[in-house]
């Protein structure tokens, strides 16, 4: 019997036991496996634990982009931890090895393609540790931010804005309050276009490097995580 079924929105994903003759049909696409995975009950289906299946997934997305994002995703709904997936890509004999490239940002903590590209740039840019999505607090325990990127030995935030989500609406009213939480804290801040990561990757380390000398260069604010 099939242990896993897993719903896209244009096919299903069977695994069946390797010594099964049951062959792919239609929208139905059947994989024999030597790792069937113990199924986890859903409205009586047999399905997948979410690792399994999102490797499944990613690994037979069009493009890397695609399979980050389905990653990132699942980390950032909280479906499952990176370390859940990274254990499943590696007990895989036979993987695509930018899977194990692209699940270095996310071990890192990006929630997000955008967020791979600028942890993959910040990794080049020679600077010290920048942590993930963490949030920032002032001296009086007030929230600041959940800055895309902190460097926390200068209090340097990286927000990682794109034009279509922070400029409409309450969006762009949210992204004004921050900015200004961030100035009165004494946070200093940059803002990167996600489209420049790939585009623009040289004038944006200089930009970050700008960044973090301005940062330095100055007192560190009484800003702490938690």
């Amino acid at each position: 019997m099939p242990v896993k079924v897993r719903c896209s929105r244009d096919d299903v994903h069977l695994l069946v036991p390797a010594e099964r003759g049951i062959t792919s049909t239609g929208f139905v696409h059947v994989e024999r496996t030597r790792r069937l995975p113990a199924p986890r009950i859903r409205s009586g289906v047999p399905t997948a634990p979410v690792p399994r299946a999102v490797i499944d997934a990613a690994r037979r997305a069009p493009d890397l982009d695609a399979a980050v994002a389905m990653m990132t995703e699942a980390v950032r709904d909280r479906h499952c931890l990176p370390s859940a997936l990274a254990v499943e890509i590696e007990e895989r004999s036979r993987i695509d090895e930018r899977l194990r490239w692209a699940m270095m940002p996310i071990l890192g903590g990006a929630h997000s393609v955008a967020e791979a590209d600028a942890w993959n740039l910040w990794a080049r840019s020679g600077l010290p540790e920048l942590q993930w999505n963490v949030r920032v607090f002032d001296a009086a325990g007030r929230f600041v931010a959940k800055p895309d990127g902190w460097c926390d030995e200068v209090a340097l935030a990286w927000e990682i804005d794109s034009r279509g989500y922070h400029s409409e609406g309450d969006h762009f009213r949210a992204t004004l309050a921050r900015n200004a939480r961030y100035t009165a804290a004494g946070v200093v801040v940059l803002q990167t276009l996600p489209s420049r990561l790939r585009s623009e990757p040289d004038e944006v380390l200089a930009e970050l490097k700008a960044a973090f000398e301005s940062a330095r260069r100055r007192p560190r604010p009484d800003v702490r995580l938690r």
